[in-house]
């Protein structure tokens, strides 16, 4: 399958740069059986949800995880942290120029911590150890969010409005460097009316990585290799979604990384979600069977991304891709910070 079978025209306006107020997003529903459309507001989305259905939402939450340090020739490096390192303090992180993330070299990056480069696995990542102040005490001063590189500012750096917007309301597990978009949707109230409706409400944990940022750099879909993501699926979460499974009732992820938490811990275990941690590199594209999601509320995608061929194994490349094109000409608002679909 060719990465070129999901392109798709965009205009850069249609580029979501702010968020629209929690709620108030348009929502786009599409029948992923018969590809029918529909256009509703994401407040509409109690009413299109089934008593019984269990709604499952990854409680991850986005770290400050862009720093820039000064080394001792006084020249600014950018550095974002990617994931832990087994090493106490210690980070994967990209380095922006790259070629100053020499191993040995030392940046100071503020409020009393350090940061020297201990060796680089070849691949553009770099192990940093971070020394003097602990990183985590630290890190609400000295770090930024680090937005996807679609949105635009004037700094070039995330402000304090960005802190708040790119972090779900349920927001409570610290590890991700991008967040889950498909959550940014929910306010509390929206929350409750879910509940409400008659749909359990379940958490995950999938702490998102630089992957979601990664382009497809090959011609063939089924060449490209997803960065792993690690997580954890709670006993009561389990419960839930397998019992669901069990009654014929619905399981709706909110976002692409709660299907492929789900989706992960059933291809290991027979076709049952099981509780514990997570460690996925699980790359869903057109052929794929879901084993544990029912229903699926995203946002809109970039062209030839990952994202976008999940979504086309959920409901069909072809559908998909007609839906993309109605809501381009419908003026929806794209990415991170856009509106939403719901595919069931």
């Amino acid at each position: 399958m060719d990465v070129s079978d999901f392109e798709f025209d965009l205009p850069p306006d249609a580029i979501a740069q702010r968020p629209a107020p929690r709620g108030t997003s348009r929502l786009m529903t599409l029948d992923r059986r018969t590809g029918a459309v529909g256009h509703r507001r994401v407040a509409d989305l109690p009413d299109l949800l089934r008593d019984g259905d269990v709604v499952v939402v990854n409680d991850t939450r986005v770290i400050p995880a862009r720093l820039f340090g000064t080394d001792a020739a006084g020249r600014r490096t950018e550095l974002l942290l990617v994931e832990r390192a087994p090493h106490d303090e210690s980070w994967w992180c990209l380095a922006r120029p790259g070629r100053r993330a020499k191993p040995g070299r030392s940046f100071d990056v503020g409020a009393g911590v350090v940061a020297t480069v201990r060796e680089t696995d070849g691949h553009g990542r770099y192990l940093v150890t971070f020394s003097g102040v602990p990183l985590a005490e630290a890190l609400p001063r000295i770090g930024s969010t680090p937005l996807p590189p679609y949105i635009h500012r004037p700094d070039g750096i995330a402000d304090a409005r960005d802190a708040v917007d790119y972090q779900t309301v349920y927001a409570r597990e610290p590890g991700a460097v991008a967040a889950p978009t498909a959550g940014l949707h929910f306010t509390p109230e929206l929350l409750d009316a879910v509940k409400g409706r008659g749909a359990a409400l379940a958490r995950l944990t999938l702490h998102v990585g630089i992957g979601t940022f990664k382009p497809v750099k090959v011609d063939r879909v089924e060449d490209h290799r997803m960065e792993p993501e690690r997580g954890e699926i709670p006993e009561e979460t389990a419960r839930l979604v397998n019992a669901a499974r069990d009654e014929g009732r619905r399981v709706v992820a909110v976002g692409t990384t709660s299907v492929r938490t789900l989706e992960a811990s059933a291809r290991s275990n027979g076709g049952r979600v099981a509780p514990g941690p997570v460690e996925t590199a699980l790359f869903l594209y057109p052929g794929a069977e879901f084993l544990a999601v029912d229903a699926l509320l995203t946002n809109f995608h970039l062209p030839r991304s990952t994202l976008l061929m999940l979504v086309s194994a959920f409901a069909g490349r072809e559908r998909v891709l007609a839906a993309y094109r109605e809501a381009v000409a419908e003026g929806y608002r794209f990415f991170s910070f856009g509106d939403a679909m719901l595919v069931a």
